[in-house]
């Protein structure tokens, strides 16, 4: 308990956490304060390219094996199956429709790739190895969920037909190709290639991913700001229990697995996260009639704030004392 305790101070301490934190009160507090949609685009991409090249190049370095493969399948159904959790806790918890359930539960088998950075972050400020190819999981865990979802409609009768939109919609979203097109860069270049950018992909990334926080920080406020009547005491609780069912399931497969403390700790916080990017945009296409208010609230408002401030200090300090790391 000690060491969770002293992690989560050193989070909420942090720069990336206080920029977050700064860019919520301002928006709570009606600041005018914003950040350009084009600068936070340019800031995303920054974000995608860096982590998926890096990884990319620690995977050219670690050379292709058994465990990677392993870790790759492990992934894929995390994160078919968190989302078949998350639909039975909602019928539960919440007066959810089957729909808005289904389009909710998609998104908590998904990632936040920002979280997953957010989490790098700090395992490479406490000096916590982790696998490289661990970002090569995080894209292998967008589609399954979003599957799961529609699967789960479908038994209603409602089903959404799996036409080419669709597909396109899943695979080509511009987030994953950017990840795994800089990861195949990086473990193309390998550690030549890093050298060559070091000073673009490594030395400003953490002062950038300040920034894009203090923009996440004002868009979440604002969400808070304007749909707090969607957040019911079962819908908030669901909010705040699934990222630590989803991290228990993670800790399960990757003490399975054998990974490092710092592996354990990235596939907890993968299956705790929640994605407020690719499967919004997925959802508007398979799910058209579902309501983003409640799934963007949720995903972003509650459980991207929870999984930044509290969360990723506990997994890290679960995986840690469970590997003995």
């Amino acid at each position: 308990m000690e060491q969770i305790l002293s992690l989560a101070a050193t989070n909420l301490l942090s720069p990336i956490i206080l920029s977050f934190a700064l860019g919520v009160a301002a928006s709570l507090a009606r600041s005018d304060l914003s950040v350009p949609e084009a600068a936070a685009k340019a800031l995303s991409i920054y974000l995608l390219f860096a982590i998926g090249f890096k990884g990319g190049v620690s995977v050219s370095a670690h050379g292709i094996d058994v465990k990677l493969g392993l870790t790759l399948l492990a992934g894929v159904i995390l994160s078919a199956v968190l989302p078949l959790i998350a639909f039975a806790l909602l019928q539960v918890m919440t007066r959810l429709s089957r729909l808005d359930a289904a389009a909710v539960a998609a998104h908590y088998g998904s990632i936040s790739i920002v979280t997953f950075v957010a989490a790098t972050s700090v395992l490479e400020s406490s000096g916590i190895a982790s696998e490289g190819y661990m970002v090569a999981v995080a894209a292998a865990m967008e589609a399954p969920a979003i599957l799961s979802a529609l699967w789960l409609i479908s038994r209603s009768g409602n089903g959404q037909r799996m036409d080419s939109t669709l597909w396109r919609e899943i695979l080509l979203n511009g987030s994953i190709v950017l990840l795994v097109g800089a990861f195949f860069i990086g473990w193309a270049t390998g550690e030549e290639g890093l050298e060559e950018i070091s000073s673009f992909v490594v030395a400003p990334f953490k002062g950038v991913l300040c920034l894009f926080l203090l923009d996440m920080g004002l868009v979440a406020g604002r969400g808070l700001r304007e749909r707090s009547d969607v957040l019911r005491p079962g819908v908030l609780a669901f909010g705040l229990l699934m990222p630590v069912i989803g991290s228990l399931c993670g800790l399960g497969a990757g003490l399975l697995l054998g990974l490092s403390s710092g592996g354990v700790a990235l596939l907890m916080v993968l299956s705790a996260s929640a994605s407020y990017i690719a499967v919004p945009a997925a959802m508007r296409v398979a799910l058209p009639e579902a309501n983003p208010a409640i799934y963007l609230t949720l995903s972003l408002g509650v459980t991207f704030p929870f999984n930044l401030t509290l969360g990723i200090p506990l997994y890290v300090a679960v995986a840690t004392t469970m590997t003995g790391g």
